[in-house]
């Protein structure tokens, strides 16, 4: 379990400096990070601390396809987690 929190925590930071490096350059019309890069972060671990960073700093909010896909792939991991808790005990 203290793995698996370390390794939640190590994903959480990468994917907030990610969001935040991706709206950097955003702003400055450079090369930008793929938005497949940005749904793999949210998908390895990410989301939660991906969705807060978005929300925060103003970055893909008006993007459907982010403002429903980080909090579905929320949903979907809190479930796994959840199935994955309930056959431990």
């Amino acid at each position: 379990m203290k793995i698996f929190l370390i390794y939640l925590a190590i994903i959480s930071f990468v994917s907030c400096i990610v969001t935040i490096c991706d709206k950097y350059r955003a702003k400055r019309g450079k090369w930008r990070i793929s938005e497949k890069t940005l749904f793999l972060l949210a998908l390895a671990g990410g989301s939660a601390a991906m969705y807060i960073t978005m929300l925060m700093i103003r970055h893909k909010t008006k993007h459907k396809r982010f403002m429903i896909g980080i909090p579905l792939i929320m949903i979907l991991q809190f479930g796994a987690l959840i199935l994955a808790t309930q056959k431990i005990n």
